[in-house]
């Protein structure tokens, strides 16, 4: 056979059959690394103000107020943000980008005119990308612990909205961060909606059977109106001072 008509060999990093099997799956879980880090600093992103929520939530259904309220609030942060300094790294709204509360606070960031990012990630139902996200900062996760890693890493502060096995997942895993001090910096809580919260989560039996201490309910704050969370959010948030790279959140070993 002729040399020149041998079929050519494909390059490794664009082998698709050798990228979607088992012994290539640490280059997938770092590609979800970096590609997120590459967009973060190409657009000069240095936080995030998390918002978690039911994706069930939509401002036409029984609770569709927490839909509305998510929407205003994720307004006031992305306008506040906006008007701090054009020499810093923006502090944007970031959320898992699917419907519901998720919607409502990319919604919320566009009606302010400024930026918000969307951690997708696949799933059998309920979560498909919402058309509010920006342009460059959609991204859509395999692995849910680098998606987590990704909401925690450039974090400045969570509001979470009412939802289920979800939310509570990420709630507790900021919680738990923050009680062992495990990321160096303090990321301030807001519980939107204290009668439901207050309703779903027994705070006080916790620390009455030890299982917490009193302390630790200072970890977060609850708030019933846009208004007040953003007060929340205003006194509790570091600055950010940043010009050029993401602030990423550092762990801390005792």
């Amino acid at each position: 056979m002729n040399p020149t008509e041998l079929p050519r060999v494909p390059l490794a990093y664009k082998n698709e059959a050798f990228l979607d099997s088992d012994d290539a799956r640490p280059l997938r879980i770092l590609s979800e690394y970096l590609q997120p880090l590459y967009a973060f600093q190409r657009e000069k992103i240095c936080g995030t103000v998390v918002f978690f929520g039911s994706a069930r939530l939509n401002p036409d259904g029984t609770l569709g107020h927490y839909y509305d309220a998510a929407r205003e609030l994720a307004r006031l942060v992305t306008q506040w943000s906006m008007e701090l300094s054009s020499q810093v790294c923006h502090c944007v709204v970031c959320t898992g980008g699917g419907g519901g509360i998720m919607e409502a606070a990319n919604r919320g960031a566009t009606d302010a005119g400024g930026k918000s990012i969307g951690l997708n990630i696949g799933l059998p139902h309920e979560q498909r990308p919402n058309p509010y996200i920006s342009p460059g900062l959609a991204f859509e996760f395999h692995y849910f612990f680098m998606r987590k890693l990704w909401f925690a890493h450039l974090a400045r502060a969570l509001v979470v909205f009412p939802g289920g096995f979800g939310t509570l997942d990420e709630l507790m895993e900021i919680l738990t961060l923050m009680q062992t001090e495990k990321i160096a910096r303090r990321i301030p809580v807001v519980l939107y909606g204290s009668a439901y919260w207050n309703e779903v989560i027994n705070f006080e039996a916790l620390v009455g059977h030890g299982m917490i201490d009193r302390q630790d309910l200072t970890l977060f704050r609850f708030a019933d109106d846009p208004a007040t969370a953003m007060v929340q959010l205003q006194s509790r948030m570091a600055p950010a001072t940043e010009t050029e790279t993401p602030a990423i959140a550092h762990s801390r070993t005792p």
